[in-house]
C-alpha cells in the first residue's frame, strides 16, 4: 500500500468533520430515497417521508447519514443519471443543515458533485473509484470523504476472494493518490453482498481483521441482506438480530464503521461491545 500512507490518527474526514473513531465505532444510517430498494424500497421515496425518516435515524444516534437515489440491489435497473438527481438532491439540500454529515451514495460522479454542491460531504462509491473514470477527481475536488467498496462485475466462485479485495483496495488507494485525496478522507469497504457467492460473502467477514490492519477505517455493510437470509431462512424486515450478530463480530475485529437500517439498536449494540472490549 505504498501508494497512499494510512492515516496517522483513527478520524474520517468529511469535508472538514473530523469523526473519532478511536474505541468508538460510527453508525451509518441508511437513507434509501428509492422504490425499489431491497429492504425499504418507497418507504423515503416522498421528500417529507425521507426527511422524517432522517430525523428519526439522527435522534437514534447516527454519526452519518448515507442517501441513496439507485438501488444496488442482485437484478436492479440502473437509474438515469436525471432521475437519480431528482431523487437525491432535495433531500441532500433539506438535510445539509443536520448535525451529522451527509453521504451520497452513487457510482456516478456528475451526481456525486451535484450532490457535493448541496451539502452532502462524503461519497460512498460501490466501485471504489474504479467504475466512473472522474469519480476520484470529484471528490477530490470537493474535500469529501470516500468510501471505497470491493465489487466484481462478475461472480466467480473459483477465486480466493480475501486476495480479490486487497488486490482491489491497492487500485482504489493508488487512484485516490494520484487524484489527491488525503489519506484521512478515505474509508474501505469489503462489499458484503457485492459480486460475491455466499461462502466469499463469510470468507471476506470472517478476514475483516485483515482489511483493518491497512491502516484505514474499514467500514461495514451487511444491514438485512442476502447472506443472513441464507444462514436462516428469513426475509430482509426479519434480519436484525443476524445484522447485529456480524455487525458485533465486525467491531471485535476493529471496523471503524457499521451501516446500517436499524439504528438505534446497533447504537446500543456497539456501545456494550465497546464497553465490553474496553473492560478487556
Amino acid at each position: 500500500m505504498a501508494a497512499l500512507a494510512p492515516p496517522t490518527q483513527r478520524r474520517f474526514d468529511a469535508r472538514g468533520r473530523r469523526l473519532d473513531y478511536a474505541g468508538r465505532t460510527l453508525v451509518m444510517g441508511i437513507l434509501n430515497v428509492t422504490p425499489d430498494s431491497f429492504s425499504d424500497g418507497g418507504r423515503s421515496a416522498a421528500l417529507d417521508d425521507a426527511l422524517a425518516n432522517a430525523r428519526r435515524l439522527v435522534a437514534e444516534g447516527a454519526d452519518i447519514l448515507d442517501i441513496g437515489g439507485e438501488s444496488t440491489r442482485p437484478g436492479h435497473m440502473p437509474v438515469p443519471v436525471e432521475e437519480e438527481l431528482r431523487r437525491v438532491l432535495p433531500v441532500v439540500e433539506a438535510l445539509a443543515g443536520l448535525p451529522v454529515p451527509l453521504s451520497i451514495d452513487t457510482q456516478k460522479a456528475v451526481v456525486a458533485e451535484a450532490a457535493l454542491k448541496k451539502g452532502a460531504a462524503i461519497v460512498n462509491d460501490i466501485w471504489g473509484l474504479m467504475g466512473d473514470p472522474d469519480m476520484a477527481r470529484v471528490a477530490a475536488a470537493h474535500d469529501a470523504g470516500v468510501v471505497a467498496m470491493h465489487n466484481r462485475s462478475t461472480v466467480d466462485a473459483s477465486i480466493d476472494i480475501v486476495p480479490d479485495i486487497l488486490a482491489f483496495f491497492e487500485q482504489s488507494l493508488e487512484r485516490a493518490a494520484r487524484a489527491g485525496i488525503a489519506p484521512a478522507r478515505i474509508s474501505l469497504d469489503p462489499g458484503i453482498g457485492f459480486g460475491k457467492t455466499f461462502e466469499q460473502n463469510l470468507a471476506a467477514l470472517a478476514a475483516l481483521g485483515r482489511f483493518v490492519a491497512l491502516g484505514f477505517p474499514v467500514l461495514l455493510g451487511t444491514s438485512r441482506k442476502s447472506l443472513i437470509g441464507k444462514v436462516i431462512e428469513t426475509t430482509p424486515a426479519e434480519r436484525l438480530p443476524g445484522t447485529i450478530a456480524s455487525n458485533v463480530i465486525g467491531i471485535m475485529a476493529g471496523c471503524a464503521m457499521i451501516r446500517v437500517h436499524d439504528v438505534g439498536a446497533h447504537v446500543q449494540a456497539a456501545r456494550v461491545t465497546e464497553a465490553i472490549l474496553h473492560a478487556a
